[in-house]
């Protein structure tokens, strides 16, 4: 009885165990496990710019506005919040409409709370492998693994997301120059809604299908192999990306004034305060580009200074273009022509271009849509860069396999976790239409938001004394109001979704429990 009680205070202990930062910092600086320090704040900001304006801008928003519409009442796919309130189950989730403005707001408030407290902790724990290190340092081990596992998630999600709208404007590419390849090639192997043509014709009915969507696996593919080359090369291709990026949203803002009906603004919330809820929970996955921020932080010349420029300068100038591209859009076709549209900005600009007057938007579309393929490449980039690098991290605590943190001799880089993660994202991507992940990678991200906040209330009291380069102003308002603010979004959520990030997690407290917990460095040795 005694010896069962013993385990069970050192089970206990060892879950609860905190990584020491000073110990943080120190393993970080291992030859063996060394990464290159080559960023500055220009490229911190470039690479949170590269993950948050890439899909969602281009994709993710036309369901935002439009919502999703199912042929019969579901309870399962009912956000939270509205069956909370009414009861109901509901055919479809309602759109934010014209009122997305207000969506993107909410959100960016959400962001700003969070980023602020990520400034702080990336400040002082300058370590890769963001929100989980953070975790580990103030919560302990076991929730470590939980926001470790759950990142992986949040990251494999996300780009699968990304993969096949990026294989979705390539197709609409070949279209503006003539060509039409087969479909099978260019579209998921599962199509849950089967695929239709512009005029609304059955190409492929709901299900499985003979075909790989190949521009998908392959994109992952080729910026897998950037990475493994090294962080300097993807931070100048990253750069690149970005600016040519931003170039072509503000010339589609600009071209698009002269083209919007003020009518298509109204009503402004058609679904009233739960389609501005849902709408900022459908696009919330894009703002993952904060967490990809601080997962760089051990490849920081100056963490202290420059992690908490690079956060908040990217939450400023990715809202302002999400407000931005929002107005125009809902201002150009009206908000329920965008529902099912994976590709609505281009879409959009299509339908114009072929009214009278409107052949100048022909151009505009080829700039847009090269645009919108340099954002998803940037989104990918950034991505695959944070999940490699979480993989990274939790291999050098022990909690994964040891090659997951090998470094390759030449390029200084975690090849292996690089290569694995490119493999296990590009493979699905060809199969899959993964509309579903995105709101996995929602709650993953906004789990991991709530997290961080706590994280920061917790150093604040356990080790106040310690030196912080950037200090969240308010004392505990702040990660508290993030905290709150995170709940909320989520609440908008799907009810599956919630079921799913219940099981994902499950399973990875299997894993913890019979693989990680016994080769952690808190495990207890036998004697």
């Amino acid at each position: 009885m005694c010896s069962r009680s013993e385990g069970a205070e050192t089970l206990g202990n060892q879950l609860l165990a905190r990584k020491s930062i000073d110990k943080l910092i120190r393993d970080s600086e291992d030859p063996e496990h060394r990464l290159k320090k080559t960023l500055g704040p220009w490229s911190l900001t470039a690479l949170g710019i590269g993950a948050v304006i890439g899909s969602g801008i281009f994709t993710v928003i036309g369901t935002a506005i439009s919502g999703e519409k199912f042929d019969t009442t579901s309870l399962v796919n009912t956000p939270l919040a509205d069956y909370l309130m009414t009861h109901t189950a509901l055919a479809g989730r309602p759109g934010a409409g014209p009122a997305l403005a207000v969506s993107l707001f909410l959100v960016a408030i959400v962001c700003g709370l969070t980023g602020l407290c990520y400034a702080e902790l990336a400040s002082m724990i300058p370590i890769a492998g963001s929100a989980y290190t953070y975790t580990y340092a103030t919560l302990g081990e076991l929730v470590a693994w939980i926001i470790g596992w759950d990142l992986i998630l949040e990251y494999a999600g996300s780009n699968m997301t990304v993969s096949v709208g990026f294989a979705a404007h390539v197709v609409d590419l070949l279209d503006w120059f003539g060509l039409h390849p087969t479909a099978k090639w260019i579209s998921p192997a599962y199509l849950p809604e089967g695929l239709q043509n512009l005029a609304g014709q059955d190409i492929y009915a709901p299900g499985w299908h003979f075909g790989f969507n190949i521009p998908a696996f392959l994109i992952v593919l080729l910026l897998t192999v950037v990475l493994v080359r090294g962080i300097r090369e993807t931070a100048e291709a990253n750069n690149a990306m970005v600016a040519l990026k931003l170039t072509a949203i503000l010339i589609f803002v600009f071209a698009a004034i002269d083209f919007i009906h003020p009518a298509n603004w109204h009503p402004f919330a058609p679904n009233g305060m739960s389609g501005i809820l849902a709408g900022g929970s459908i696009i919330f996955f894009t703002y993952i580009g904060f967490d990809s921020v601080s997962t760089a932080a051990e490849e920081c010349r100056n963490p202290q200074k420059d992690m908490p420029i690079g956060i908040i300068a990217t939450l400023i100038v990715c809202t302002v273009l999400y407000i931005a591209v929002a107005v125009c859009l809902t201002g150009l076709v009206p908000w329920q022509s965008m529902v099912g549209d994976a590709a609505p900005v281009v879409n959009a600009l299509k339908k114009l271009s072929l009214l009278p007057g409107g052949h100048a938007l022909h151009w505009v579309r080829l700039v847009v849509v090269l645009g919108a393929l340099m954002g998803m490449l940037s989104s990918l980039l950034v991505y695959q860069l944070g999940q490699s690098r979480v993989w990274y991290s939790m291999s050098r605590d022990g909690l994964l396999p040891r090659i997951f943190s090998r470094v390759h001799k030449k390029y200084r880089t975690p090849a292996f976790s690089t290569w694995v993660a490119g493999f296990a994202v590009a493979i699905p991507s060809g199969l899959f239409d993964i509309g579903t992940l995105a709101d996995l990678s929602n709650i993953g991200t906004l789990f991991a938001f709530v997290l961080v906040s706590i994280g920061v209330l917790v150093l604040r009291y356990r080790e106040p004394e310690r030196r912080r380069g950037f200090r969240v102003p308010g004392g505990p308002v702040i990660p508290v109001l993030s905290v709150l603010f995170c709940i909320l979004l989520m609440s908008g959520l799907p009810i599956i979704t919630w079921f799913r990030f219940f099981i994902w997690l499950g399973i990875g407290l299997l894993i913890y429990f019979f693989y990680s917990r016994h080769r952690s460095e808190f495990a207890t040795k036998p004697h």
